[in-house]
């Protein structure tokens, strides 16, 4: 598990290229039979990725948690983003699609992932925060009919934004947030820019009381995302490629302009779970 420490802005506004990709940019998550981990010190987040091939992976807590297992004062949610594949959680198997989620609950001792076809391996993208509740573990489905264990996403909860015009139309996908799938502190969704439109967040925000990490994907391998931290007064920008993640600390902003659409997960963790609950930053205001 690769360790990052947290970052203050009036240091970030000196970084070069370089020493901002360091400390916020995480390449190479998705690398076939393996568990990539990375533990960020701002709000204790975890962001990583489990790719499946031939034989299952088990998660494990590793010595960095210094935990007896992975989600022993931990939740996740995993959203899959690559061919169908399996997580097993307890000894429960639940079979995961394309773009479907899990939510899993603190205490889940015994978990780990698998392909259902390694020519088209899973790709389970994953978010974890500290926990101080077990809320159940559920599957997460954008389309379907409920059933046990099974959530739906809510038709509150796909919203349609921006407009063609502004270059910025595109779908929210919340999937784990309070009133639909419960946890301690982790909000979770996906974000798909339509065709012709590039820009995500825009207008764009902080929000002081949660961090966010993105995950852009969905692009082929000579596209890129300009990604825009840093306080509005003193934006810096990131140059990202298909399936980058990168940390947003909770003073900076973070929005993207592509070269062509894409889609992005976003995870956000701190003490408010409420969605709306962002400090706007005007069009004018940013530098």
């Amino acid at each position: 598990m690769e360790l990052r420490t947290a970052s203050s802005p009036r240091d970030v506004k000196h970084y070069t290229t370089d020493r901002l990709r360091e400390e916020f940019l995480i390449q190479n998550l998705f690398v076939p039979g393996e568990i990539k981990l990375v533990y960020s010190h701002i709000d204790r987040i975890i962001t990583g990725a489990a790719v499946p091939v031939s034989a299952p992976i088990k998660l494990t807590a590793g010595d960095e948690l210094r935990a007896d297992y992975f989600l022993q004062r931990r939740e996740m949610g995993v959203i899959n983003i690559g061919g169908t594949g399996r997580i097993i959680i307890d000894g429960k198997t639940y079979t995961v699609g394309y773009k479907e989620a899990m939510y899993i609950g603190m205490g889940s001792k015994e978990i780990s992932f698998e392909s259902l076809d390694t020519a088209k391996p899973a790709k389970f993208y994953i978010n974890s925060a500290p926990a101080h509740t077990a809320y159940p573990t559920v599957l997460i489905k954008p389309e379907g009919t409920p059933e046990e264990g099974v959530v739906i996403v809510k038709d509150e909860n796909k919203v349609e934004l921006g407009s063609l015009e502004e270059s910025n139309h595109r779908v929210i996908c919340k999937y784990i947030l309070p009133g639909q799938v419960e946890s301690c502190q982790l909000v979770m969704g996906m974000t798909g820019l339509k065709p012709g439109s590039v820009w995500n967040t825009m207008p764009c925000h902080t929000h002081d009381r949660r961090m966010e990490v993105y995950l852009y994907f969905d692009m082929p391998e000579d596209a890129f995302v300009m990604h825009y931290m840093g306080e509005p007064t003193e934006t810096r920008h990131v140059v990202m490629r298909n399936e980058e993640a990168i940390i947003s600390p909770s003073w900076s902003i973070h929005a993207g302009s592509g070269s062509r659409a894409y889609t992005f997960i976003w995870g956000m963790v701190g003490e408010n779970q409420v969605f709306g609950d962002m400090d706007d930053v005007a069009m004018c205001d940013l530098k």
